[in-house]
């Protein structure tokens, strides 16, 4: 038997939620929605139970990797990576959108910062977001919590750099937020938080998965999108081991960024950047050891943020660079100077590269491949500049010795680029609603439809642009 729904959604992780968020606000109340999602429907507890089974078993399985060495990792479950986020949530900034026009590299989004920043207000409000005042990125309206503490050596490069060095903004509530969520706990267990306190879809987001006009299929794979003369007609899905069918007046795909171009491939959406331009943003650790100061006193698993390589004329030539700090401890072997160390991350931001994507299998189109080749050498001449630059920079400090690492780390967990936004469909899939181009009823959402990998964790972003999304298709306006 067939059934009919104003809305089928693709995935319940952060996009699809506030997209589901904003319509539902706006929906009649006979308005029937379908949520599939691909993995199980668990509660908080089991999630802490399973902890690395669903990102690195079940999650690995369901695509064909042909590049070991390039892990792609994400959690397959109700609420999908908001389960083992770390909560880090700091905006872009107004140039990261315009890097064509600005520094003629890349592509530039076809909005503005000035466009999202009222979503992005909303979207932190939701969160809980503890930050602080003096972030570098322009604000309309100040953080819901105060920021985290900061450690000793965060503070010394905060008085350094003023402005351009900052308290790490998070979705960790520095005080309780009723009726779900308590105060952070600050036990440095961030990514599956003990006590419940870091949002996640399943706690920040109870009433919307319980509205009656709300259907939430777990278990349940998404094969294709069904449509004809430039219409969705609905989705055909799995479940229980059988094949079956949802009628929909409107699809919102918000797998994530494997799955997305996945799932248009095998419906016939196909196009030149359909699945092209594979990336994340490229990392680097280092580690300082320091004469007479003390780290590890901050109150949050990462603390701060360093803007001092990000922008700027540079950018024509080589990446921008964003410097995280660390407060999980790391302690030296060293009597009596256990705590003098310091531990920063460089995250640089990747360009779409049409040769890294993701595709059918000729033989078996039921699992996505990832094809990646590497990083651009946009992001290797970051690398080489921030190794260039670390002396000067860590100079506020009392610097012993300081070790970067050879390698760039694996992974950061943020699959983007590979449904990307636009004015025109010849280099883009979407426009700046997140509207298919050929299917003006389809709706592609997360952070596959960003143009570029900036150095800014990716969530705070694809949620707003989720909002944004369903809000011009109700046709209201930002608050």
């Amino acid at each position: 038997m067939v059934q009919s729904y104003d809305v089928v959604c693709i995935g319940s992780g952060f996009a699809s939620s506030f997209f589901l968020q904003e319509y539902l606000r706006h929906a009649p109340k006979t308005a029937r929605v379908l949520v599939l999602e691909r993995g199980p429907a668990l509660s908080h507890t089991e999630h802490i139970a399973r902890r690395h089974e669903l990102d690195y078993a079940s999650a690995q399985d369901s695509f064909i990797n042909e590049n070991p060495a390039k892990p792609w990792s994400f959690t397959m479950a109700y609420g999908g990576s908001s389960n083992c986020w770390g909560g880090n949530t700091p905006r872009m900034i107004p140039n990261d959108f315009r890097l064509r026009s600005h520094y003629g590299v890349g592509f530039d989004w076809p909005i503005s910062y000035d466009e999202l920043e009222p979503y992005y207000c909303e979207v932190e409000e939701t969160f809980g977001v503890a930050g602080p005042d003096d972030a570098v990125y322009p604000r309309s309206k100040p953080y819901p919590c105060p920021p985290h503490q900061m450690s000793d050596p965060d503070r010394a490069m905060a008085a350094a750099y003023p402005g351009m060095f900052f308290a790490l903004p998070v979705a960790k509530p520095t005080r309780s937020r009723l009726p779900a969520r308590p105060k952070c706990c600050s036990s440095l267990r961030c990514n599956l938080c003990p006590v419940d306190s870091k949002f996640t879809i399943l706690n920040g987001m109870r009433s919307e998965y319980a509205d009656p006009r709300v259907e939430l299929r777990a278990n349940a794979t998404a094969e294709r999108i069904e449509h004809a003369a430039g219409v969705a007609k609905g989705v055909h899905f799995t479940a229980e081991g059988t094949q079956r069918f949802a009628k929909a007046e409107l699809v919102v795909l918000g797998a994530n960024g494997m799955f997305n171009p996945h799932i248009l491939l095998r419906s016939g959406l196909d196009g030149p950047w359909v699945g092209r331009g594979l990336c994340e943003q490229v990392s680097v650790l280092c580690t300082v050891e320091l004469d007479g100061m003390d780290g590890f006193q901050g109150s949050t698993t990462q603390t701060a943020l360093g803007y001092m390589l990000y922008d700027g004329p540079h950018r024509r030539e080589r990446a921008a660079a964003m410097l995280e700090s660390y407060n999980v401890p790391d302690l030296r072997d060293l009597r009596g100077r256990w705590r003098q160390r310091y531990v920063i991350k460089f995250v640089l931001e990747d360009l779409p590269q049409e040769r890294n994507r993701v595709r059918l299998d000729a033989n078996d189109s039921s699992r996505p491949v990832a094809e990646y080749h590497g990083h651009s050498e946009y992001t290797h001449r970051g690398l080489q500049a921030v190794r260039a630059s670390l002396q000067e920079l860590l100079e506020p400090l009392p610097v012993e010795s300081f070790a970067m690492k050879d390698e760039v780390e694996q992974t950061d967990y943020h699959i983007q680029c590979t449904t990307m936004m636009g004015r025109d469909p010849k280099d883009s899939v979407v426009d700046a609603g997140c509207l298919h181009h050929r299917v003006r009823n389809l709706v592609v959402v997360g952070s596959s439809v960003f143009p570029s990998a900036a150095p800014a964790n990716p969530t705070l972003t694809l949620s707003a642009l989720a909002l944004r999304s369903a809000r011009n298709l109700s046709g209201s306006q930002a608050i």
